[in-house]
């Protein structure tokens, strides 16, 4: 669920161990003609490279700016004045007149709950687990731990509106797959509806498809074309079972079950609405669009909505590389991932009537899952960027406080503070609070000598990689705080205002979740293989690692708690990788020899405990091993402990971790399982395991599924 990484490791691509067979009848298959074919390590497949993020990582990385990435102060640690008069300094840079911090004025809110985050429930877990050994990447399996199971609850073409039909591979129509789940689940969020804990609503990302491995050779060009829009975009299906503790079951026809496509109407939110940046000749008034493409990760919030980020939208375009706004997004002439211009016009924007469609994608999208008939909204209030998801906090004075992370090599972590206060008593007003407000873009600062961040992931000499940041203002209060910038510029071409404030360049923030235990916000930093190669960023103390090819964890804990703070206090929990082959790892100060090697971690989530959960997205590059879900307390002697939960099928991702240690339950959607396959020679029979012998209607290849393990 991210975008690939880079020439030798990264993930989104880290990699594919066999490049695959050749193409047998002149369709995409031919995986030795991919760009990164050959060029990637550890797990991860070339095709995956390929399809969710346009092979990213064979690329130029777009931000080529000279901004302030890093400062250190050598030789001095940085006080709380200190950091107040960089923020002040930083304000001035940008001619903002606000003050640095903004004032607590309530009692402290409670955070949002959902999504695993367990509903703020404290106590010991009802999780112990054994961890599990890491399983081989050649490995077509789903391991749990002893003592658990687990089962497919949905799968990719379970039908799930009125008229839907059972899966049939072999006869798949677009109007088919628009009443079906789609393809490749990426944030997941189970939210339990009544008070006995028998009922449910599952919400899902459909991020992108794999025509290949999907669709028979003799299926109609342009149907498979159809049949791609309609997989993609978000699920909602109503869940049941006969007692908390059970097994979830889907239920089709529910009334609230949705399917939202890469053909959906959305309303355009925020200051961005109605700009002549947003107008195409489909919609002169700039207000709707049509559908949501490469959704990664999401957040629930407070109100009982789904945020979905936009992430890799680059690549469902043709467009004109002669701009600088399109170059700093990745968008260039070449014909598309998908090849959807061949039937959709809008998605060839280098004519002028669809110039400004790219400019309709790659934003944070809200989705009301209680009202199938709703229109979901895309908020420009959050910025135009490769937003990996967004998660939601209510601060001390009740604003909404959205944290988001930009998932491309050098690129930036951001804030959102709402302009209007959360009020729980009316949830519809609750629903227009991320349309006003202000955007920030963070700034690292460490506070170690900069002769003591080698680029080897060496600790420095105060024991650990930490310092304080400041959230530098880009919008506030409806007013840009960027030279040379409209506020409807800075909304939609976001990366090139922060580019103009100095942003740090990061090692790719993927998820960013806030504890809702202890308020502090962690950042997954997947990696960046090109950090400190030549022309490219070198280290910082936030970004400790040349060729940072397993990732890191950041945790920030905002100014006296304050979410609505300019500044921030920030320390790196994990450096990952496998210690056993690499040195430089660092699990906040637990013994090396005794945690599970974890690599780029990517999803995160939290159970009531207050522990942190991380899926992988490459793990581990150095020991070819399995992607997987790893737990990890943040507290007391076993800090930084990290255990293995599971381990998912050969080629898949593990994504969306949802946690609900109270009910015995984890869930995960295993995206992209026998990625390296061809539709001859399919390389995983995920999840119901159908041997070559599969009857009428059956499957012999990989559907990907949401999964529940659950005790036995």
């Amino acid at each position: 669920m991210t975008e690939l990484s880079d020439i030798q490791t990264d993930t989104a691509c880290p990699s594919c161990s066999d490049p695959g067979a050749p193409a047998t009848d002149g369709r995409r298959t031919m995986l030795s003609l991919l760009p990164m074919a050959g060029h990637t390590r550890g797990k991860r497949s070339a095709v995956t490279c390929a399809l969710k993020c346009d092979s990213a990582c064979a690329k130029p990385a777009p931000n080529t700016s000279d901004n302030g990435y890093f400062r250190d102060i050598a030789g001095k640690a940085i006080s709380r004045r200190h950091a107040l008069g960089l923020a002040g300094a930083g304000a001035v840079a940008l001619a903002v007149g606000s003050s640095g911090l903004a004032a607590a004025a309530s009692p402290q809110a409670g955070l949002a709950a959902g999504r695993g985050h367990g509903h703020g429930h404290g106590g010991r877990t009802n999780l112990p687990f054994k961890p599990i050994t890491p399983v081989a990447a050649t490995e077509d399996t789903f391991v749990v731990p002893q003592g658990y199971t687990w089962e497919p609850i949905i799968r990719w073409g379970d039908p799930i509106l009125p008229g839907g039909v059972p899966f049939d591979v072999n006869d798949q129509s677009a109007e088919k797959q628009a009443l079906a789940w789609g393809y490749n689940n990426d944030y997941t969020d189970v939210i339990v509806t009544n008070r006995a804990g028998t009922k449910a609503l599952l919400c899902c990302n459909n991020e992108y498809v794999n025509a290949d491995i999907m669709f028979p050779p003799d299926l109609d060009a342009t149907e498979q074309l159809r049949i791609s829009m309609a997989a993609h975009g978000f699920g909602i299906v109503e869940l049941e079972r006969s007692a908390p503790g059970e097994k979830w079951s889907y239920v089709p026809s529910a009334p609230k079950n949705r399917r939202i496509t890469a053909s959906t109407p959305f309303e355009i939110t925020g200051p961005a609405a109605g700009s002549d940046l947003l107008k195409t000749a489909a919609d002169p008034t700039g207000t709707v669009a049509l559908g949501t493409i490469g959704n990664c990760a999401g957040g629930t919030t407070p109100w009982g909505t789904i945020l979905s980020g936009e992430e890799n939208f680059n690549g469902y375009f043709r467009a004109s590389s002669a701009t600088p706004e399109n170059k700093r997004y990745g968008l260039n002439e070449n014909a598309s991932s998908y090849g959807w211009e061949a039937i959709e016009p809008r998605f060839d924007a280098r004519s002028a009537d669809y110039a400004n469609e790219p400019n309709r994608f790659g934003y944070i999208v809200e989705i009301d899952p209680t009202d199938p008939t709703s229109t979901p909204r895309k908020h420009t209030m959050l910025g135009r960027l490769k937003h990996e998801g967004a998660n939601v906090v209510i601060a001390k004075n009740r604003k909404v406080v959205a944290y988001t992370g930009d998932d491309e090599r050098f690129d930036y972590l951001y804030k959102f503070v709402s302009k209007g206060r959360y009020n729980p008593n009316n949830r519809k007003k609750n629903l227009d609070l991320l349309t006003e407000g202000s955007l920030y873009v963070a700034r690292f600062h460490g506070d170690s000598p900069a002769t003591e961040i080698d680029g080897t992931g060496t600790l420095p000499s105060d024991g650990k990689f930490d310092g304080y940041g400041q959230w530098v203002p880009l919008v506030v209060d409806g007013r840009s705080k960027v030279a040379g910038m409209s506020v409807e510029e800075v909304l939609v071409f976001t990366r090139l205002a922060a580019d103009k404030a100095g942003a740090t360049k990061m090692d790719r923030c993927e998820d960013v979740e806030p504890s809702p235990k202890t308020g502090k916000v962690y950042v997954a930093c997947t990696n960046n293989s090109q950090r400190g190669t030549t022309g490219k960023a070198g280290v910082d103390e936030a970004n400790p690692r040349n060729s940072n090819r397993d990732g890191h964890v950041i945790e920030i804990t905002e100014d006296d708690g304050d979410h609505t703070s300019r500044i921030f206090r920030w320390n790196i929990v994990i450096v990952a990788g496998d210690p056993s082959v690499n040195e430089s790892t660092y699990f906040a100060g637990y013994p090396q020899d005794k945690v599970s090697p974890i690599s780029c971690p990517d999803n995160l989530a939290f159970d009531s405990e207050g522990n942190l959960w991380i899926s992988t997205d490459g793990q581990p590059s150095s020991i070819q091993k399995s992607d997987g879900l790893f737990k990890v307390p943040l507290e007391g002697r076993e800090r930084g402990h990290v255990q293995q939960f599971l381990a998912v099928p050969r080629d898949a991702e593990t994504c969306g971790p949802v946690i609900h240690d109270r009910d015995g339950s984890v869930f995960v959607a295993v995206q992209h399982p026998g990625e390296d396959g061809t539709w001859e020679a399919q390389n995983s029979l995920f999840p119901d395991y159908v041997d070559g012998t599969a009857g009428e209607g059956e499957f012999a290849g990989p559907r990907p599924s949401v999964v529940q393990v659950f005790k036995k």
